[in-house]
């Protein structure tokens, strides 16, 4: 238990211990952490898991204390409790995760009733940067608990070279409302009525610019290429360890394209599956401390970059126009850094006032 003169002071000795992310947080104190736990509607002492690097046993209370300094309001505990479940487990290979070079972060896509309920959740315009107090304070409580409970400090456990703006916070809801496909949960095997987190491992958003033309018949073809390019292009681990998973973030016209020349989400995965490879020669050249030895019976074949096309998750997301995204990820750690979902549990959920005592 720390103790200040004032929130002022206690602001400034938070961040004098590593506490923070580098930007003031909320202090917080035993009434908004309490308000917090009780809202998850879960014992504060409930344990959810051990979260590497550093061991830390990430409890409720402790994971309400990341959610009252990230600046959450109550409601959103459910989302917050979701994700961090989601980075518990196993196969997202946390502990790895938060040691490696590599600038990884965890990404949080939100699905069903629970954007508009919990927040709402920005799925639209901008849905990645700023402006969604939902979307910035979510990711940003997964973030501090990583830091504080898990111990990935930058340079000390946390050996990312460089990170990108997503180790602040990167979360956002897919736009289910304005995607042809049926919702990214769904496909994964929850009912259309449950919320879910999925949580994976990601670089920063890589743009993917592409001008459609309705009477060009090659025009999906063409956006599939221009995909498949930023998702998996000679330089990123996903072309060089092969093996992980990836995210594409189409944005609701890109998404019409596909659609329109019958393609569905696993069509488009399958398909960017395909062109997702590289040939031994581009690897040697570009990449000649990973690519694998170079033989007579391989010199003609090329090497995919993804195991299967269920590792290419395919979500719909932002305003519509020229731009979407890829976001290449790690592809290392025992389970690849696999993506994990995990369904937000609303049933527990406590309401209750927001002011600050």
């Amino acid at each position: 238990m720390l103790s200040a003169a004032n929130e002022a002071a206690a602001l400034e000795r938070l961040h004098e211990l590593k506490c923070t992310d580098g930007l003031p947080v909320v202090v917080p104190t035993e009434a908004r952490v309490a308000r917090m736990a009780l809202a998850s509607g879960l014992d504060r002492d409930l344990a959810l898991g051990e979260m590497g690097p550093g061991k830390g046993i990430a409890t409720v209370e402790k994971v309400a204390v990341a959610a009252v300094m990230a600046g959450c309001l109550p409601d959103y505990m459910p989302l917050v409790i979701a994700s961090v479940k989601a980075v518990l487990d196993p196969r997202f290979d946390l502990t790895e995760m938060q040691a490696t070079t590599h600038c990884t972060a965890p990404l949080i896509l939100v699905n069903g009733p629970a954007r508009h309920g919990i927040g709402p959740i920005a799925c639209g315009f901008g849905a990645l940067g700023a402006g969604h107090r939902a979307n910035a304070s979510i990711g940003r409580a997964l973030r501090l608990a990583m830091i504080n409970i898990g111990g990935g400090r930058p340079g000390e456990s946390d050996m990312a070279l460089l990170g990108h703006p997503g180790k602040f916070t990167y979360c956002l809801g897919e736009d289910e409302e304005a995607s042809p496909f049926s919702p990214l949960h769904v496909d994964l095997g929850f009912a259309p009525e449950d919320s879910t987190v999925t949580v994976i491992g990601a670089e920063a958003p890589h743009s993917v610019l592409f001008s459609g033309d309705g009477d060009d018949p090659e025009s999906a073809d063409r956006l599939l290429g221009c995909l498949a390019i930023g998702l998996a292009n000679i330089a990123t681990n996903n072309a060089v360890l092969t093996g992980g998973a990836a995210v594409v973030l189409l944005n609701p016209e890109h998404a019409a394209v596909l659609a329109d020349a019958g393609l569905d989400r696993g069509g488009i995965a399958e398909r960017l599956h395909g062109l997702c490879a590289h040939s031994p020669d581009d690897l040697a050249r570009y990449a000649a401390a990973f690519a694998p030895r170079r033989t007579e019976s391989a010199a003609n074949s090329r090497r995919s970059c993804f195991a299967s096309p269920d590792d290419i998750l395919v979500a719909v997301a932002g305003g519509t126009g020229l731009y979407s995204m890829v976001m290449p990820t790690w592809c290392a750690g025992p389970h690849r850094n696999r993506a994990v979902s995990v369904q937000v549990e609303m049933d527990q959920f406590c309401e209750i006032p927001t002011e600050d005592p």
